[in-house]
């Protein structure tokens, strides 16, 4: 008898897979689809030549997080920090470009006026990025290890949280910027969860930066997978599991969202338990466009190319409104565009001289609506030129990313609505969440906390977990290489 079997592949998942295995236990993963990797997956899927992720493209946690650091990835993957982690396009009537260096120094100097507040605001965090890459990815219930670094944390999310958050600014820029990397939390703005995701983010785009793989987001669900198979773990692709009742194994960890867990326990589950999952609510959905080029996007800030992730919305003000047409079930008339151009730093990623673009935008939960037209425009307005470089693009609506990843209903690709309710109980309020009351039965993932990112972190929480309560195994396995 297997000792572990784990549903899914992706990041979570063989977090989980890897920790168990290490442990010594057998594993084996089930992987519905023919490829794994979940929302870590890199393929040709616009043109030949052209190697496009998937989902995430940028991976600010794959050296921050605490799992990614005890498993030694940067040992194992080639990673490329770009020397700006993200820039934020903006017109000469609302103060230019917004540009985030790595050195803070330096954002801070070419933000003039408002440098000193950015500073304030980023600096205490920066300095201590190893503590908050701790604290923002354990549930929130536990004693912080690191007390004053939480509070500094939480007063500057409080503050940015509030219609207070233009405090301490005079100009347009260093606001944008703030809001345009909280708006990757796809909630309210303002909002404390949305103001808490945008601070941890940033903290990191101003101390180990914002690294991109070498040949793409499936460089990292490899490096998992052949770690895995190295200590005796199996993966089947091509294995839908259907009911908990397919699986025999001592212990199980479910990559799934609580809807699914529930379709999977049936009368399984205790009547409680199902209700609980049953209010866990999931949020606005995403729609992806990938382009292949001819050349690099002609930005009319012509320091953007040097960005490996650019926000593409306007001002604050924009932004908001942006995003709160899309949680009110409309789509954007100026749509909030996340973009990467990953070919800039990785020449594998498309043919000589052509480059692989990267983009997403929020829509309403379901949507059908190809995205194609608002992102080329929303493209063009800051980079004119950029519409005659397109060679092909493909376009996936939100309803079609439900239909390929289950796990992203509606199209949410982070699993869960983005709520204060949700941070503390995800999915459920305890200390130990990813432990279900079914014997045996766990669940790991986005929808668990500490909630969505390539992290690893709730996989391995989950899999410390099961080793306690299961196998009576107190210590934590060595990763590194």
């Amino acid at each position: 008898m297997t000792d572990v079997e784990v549903v899914g592949s992706g990041p979570n998942a063989l977090a989980a897979a890897v920790t168990l295995a290490r442990a010594g236990l057998s594993v084996r993963v089930f992987e519905r689809m023919s490829h794994l990797g979940g929302g870590a997956r890199t393929a040709e899927t616009v043109a030949p030549g052209f190697r496009h992720d998937t989902c995430s493209a940028v991976h600010p946690l794959a050296v921050a997080s605490p799992f990614f650091r005890a498993f030694g990835l940067a040992r194992r993957v080639a990673f490329v920090t770009p020397e700006i982690s993200f820039a934020h396009p903006l017109s000469a009537a609302d103060g230019g470009s917004g540009i985030a260096y790595r050195d803070l120094d330096r954002t801070v100097d070419a933000l003039g006026a408002d440098g000193p507040a950015y500073r304030r605001l980023i600096a205490p965090l920066a300095a201590h990025a190893r503590e908050v890459a701790r604290f923002t990815g354990s549930p929130l219930l536990r004693v912080p290890p690191h007390p004053m670094v939480t509070a500094r944390f939480g007063l500057r999310a409080l503050a940015q949280g509030t219609s207070a958050w233009n405090a301490g600014f005079s100009g347009t820029v260093a606001p944008s910027m703030i809001t345009g990397v909280a708006a990757h939390a796809i909630a309210p703005q303002p909002s404390v969860v949305a103001a808490a995701a945008g601070l941890a983010l940033q903290t990191h785009a101003h101390a180990g930066g914002w690294p991109i793989p070498l040949g793409g987001s499936q460089a990292i669900s490899d490096a998992l997978a052949d770690d895995l198979r190295a200590h005796g773990g199996e993966i089947i692709l091509d294995h839908d599991v259907a009911s908990l009742d397919e699986l025999t194994a001592r212990a199980v960890v479910l990559d799934v969202t609580p809807r699914a867990l529930v379709r999977l326990a049936g009368e399984r589950m205790p009547t409680r338990y199902r209700r609980q999952l049953e209010r866990f609510r999931y949020g606005s959905g995403s729609a992806k466009v990938q382009f292949a080029l001819s050349g690099p996007v002609p930005w009319t800030d012509e320091r953007i190319a040097g960005a490996g992730t650019v926000h593409i919305g306007g001002t604050r003000a924009q932004i908001a409104a942006g995003e709160r047409e899309v949680l009110a079930g409309r789509h954007a008339a100026s749509p909030y565009v996340l973009v990467s151009q990953p070919s800039a730093f990785d020449p594998s990623r498309a043919p000589a001289g052509q480059h692989a673009l990267w983009a997403y935008t929020h829509v309403p939960t379901g949507s059908t609506v190809d995205q194609t037209a608002a992102v080329t425009r929303a493209i063009e307005e800051v980079a004119p030129g950029f519409r005659d470089l397109i060679l092909a693009s493909q376009s996936t609506t939100a309803a079609e990313l439900a239909a390929a990843n289950p796990n992203y209903i509606g199209g949410d690709i982070g699993a869960g609505a983005a709520t204060l309710r949700q941070l503390l109980a995800r999915p459920v309020l305890g200390a130990e969440p990813w432990r279900t009351p079914m014997g045996g039965v766990y669940l790991c993932g986005a929808s668990t906390s500490p909630g969505p990112g390539v992290h690893g972190q709730s996989g391995w929480f989950a899999a410390r977990s099961v080793l306690r309560h299961e196998f009576g195994m107190a210590r934590t396995p060595a990763l590194a290489p």
